[in-house]
């Protein structure tokens, strides 16, 4: 098989069903040898199944490479040992899409501590312990005078970096993955290593309650354009940014940024700033509504 990414091995974290099924299988049609991790657990985290299998089953059926691999990707040992089955079997690793992931929604009110915990451990710490590790195999690389050409592509979600009400452990996840691809990419450019993220919107187990069945641009299988395309050889000055993407929409979102100020030029009172704060607020735009658009400005 030849493509954007041929030759190139891949691990996709998560990749049993939905979005990361759809890469997993998207970059074996590209070319790319393809390491298929997931724990096949329910969207809760809990139980697990063969479907990772069915996914390599699938790339080997159209002539292409894959294994499974069953770690999990927030025990920061596991997570090591990922990286060392990609290198171990294939002989080297050129690519990392964090996708993992589960759903414990609830609102602030009724969340418990252990529904907190399991989505910030899954999503925030599952997708820092595979970067680490990945990231030192290949400073290991440069440092010894190797070229790198690396990538890293996260997961990040529109309840992260706009916000949406009923996701308080999804989101806080969502936003620290978005976070952490923009330091990552800083920190990491210099060994030719690009980290970038995406925030897709498909209908998959984890957003069947949140998406209407039906609606246009919501297959999984859309996503994985843009993540193969930021794998390739021809991404590889784009780094530190994420993308929305649903259907064939793509655009580039834009974070947090300094807006309407004011320097007193000494210690404020605080019984000054209530002349000062309300005008402020009044001339920055508002937040981002859920699908990324300024209101008022939706088109």
């Amino acid at each position: 098989m030849s493509g954007i990414v041929e030759g190139r091995v891949v691990i996709v974290t998560g990749a049993a069903r939905g979005i990361g099924r759809g890469h997993a299988l998207e970059f074996a049609r590209q070319g790319a040898k393809v390491v298929v991790n997931d724990l096949g657990a329910e969207v809760d985290g809990t139980g697990s199944s063969g479907a990772a299998a069915e996914v390599v089953a699938e790339i080997e059926a159209m002539g292409g490479q894959a294994i499974v691999n069953g770690e999990d990707v927030s025990d920061f040992d596991g997570a090591e040992r990922l990286i060392r089955a990609a290198i171990d079997h294939f002989g080297r690793l050129d690519v990392l899409v964090n996708n993992a992931g589960i759903l414990r929604d609830r609102m602030l009110v009724n969340m418990t501590a252990d529904e907190w915990d399991a989505v910030i451990r899954v999503h925030l710490r599952g997708t820092f312990a595979p970067l680490r590790h990945a990231a030192a195999y290949w400073r290991a690389q440069a440092k010894a005078g190797e070229r790198v050409d690396a990538r890293i592509i996260n997961t990040t979600s529109s309840s992260g970096i706009y916000g949406n009400p009923g996701q308080g452990n999804y989101g806080a996840a969502k936003a620290g993955i978005a976070g952490l691809t923009i330091i990552a990419a800083k920190e990491l450019e210099r060994y030719g290593i690009t980290v970038n993220a995406i925030a897709p919107a498909a209908l998959t187990r984890m957003t069947e309650n949140l998406i209407p069945a039906g609606a246009t641009g919501a297959d999984p299988d859309d996503i994985a354009p843009l993540v193969v395309w930021l794998a390739s050889a021809e991404a590889r000055s784009i780094t530190g940014r994420v993308f929305n993407v649903r259907g064939g929409k793509i655009s580039v979102a834009e974070g947090w940024h300094a807006g309407p100020e004011t320097d007193k030029g000494s210690r404020w009172d605080p019984a000054e700033l209530g002349a000062v704060i309300p005008a402020l607020v009044e001339k920055a735009a508002p937040n981002a509504l859920t699908n990324g658009r300024i209101p008022g400005r939706e088109d």
